[in-house]
């Protein structure tokens, strides 16, 4: 699997470690950077990464600084890109599992480095499973298309 990572300077040394992890595991890593420990611009790494899982070019993105929200924001600004903030392990399995998410978002500040390897784990091995959660994921794609959802009949049966 080749799999996009970005970060800032918060979330260097975290990078660093997932990087060796997942090339332990035989994925292969795209590092967008930073490679430097001063101040820099957040946006601009989830941008690089997303742009490569946006394209196909990754199947995954993995990002990190200090919270991991602005990465979040950022990447979730590319078309094409579901990223949540994996801040707990069931939460990091829904977004893949209900989601279809395809990038994933920590932050160093606040997170243990185990638990995040562990998640990144359970991110990358968990599938989507589709059934009457596709619907909800079209719908996001229909928000980024511009276009008007409605609620679903099936999710809502006393909807009109």
């Amino acid at each position: 699997m080749r799999i996009a990572l970005g970060s800032d300077r918060n979330g260097l040394d975290y990078k660093k470690r997932i990087i060796a992890h997942l090339k332990e595991l035989g994925h292969e890593t795209i590092d967008v950077g930073t490679e430097e420990n001063i101040p820099c611009d957040t946006p601009v790494f989830a941008a690089k990464a997303a742009k490569l899982v946006a394209s196909g070019d990754c199947q995954y993105g993995i990002l990190l600084c200090a919270t991991g929200t602005g990465m979040v924001m950022a990447a979730n600004k590319v078309k094409g890109i579901l990223c949540g903030l994996g801040y707990a392990d069931l939460v990091t399995e829904y977004m893949r599992k209900h989601n279809d998410a395809n990038m994933i978002a920590f932050g160093q500040k606040h997170m243990g480095y185990e638990d995040v390897e562990h998640r990144v784990d359970i991110f990358l091995n968990t599938e989507f499973i589709g059934g009457h959660h596709a619907p909800r994921v079209q719908q996001v794609r229909d928000l980024e298309e511009g276009k008007e959802i409605q609620q679903t009949p099936i999710m809502n049966p006393n909807w009109r």
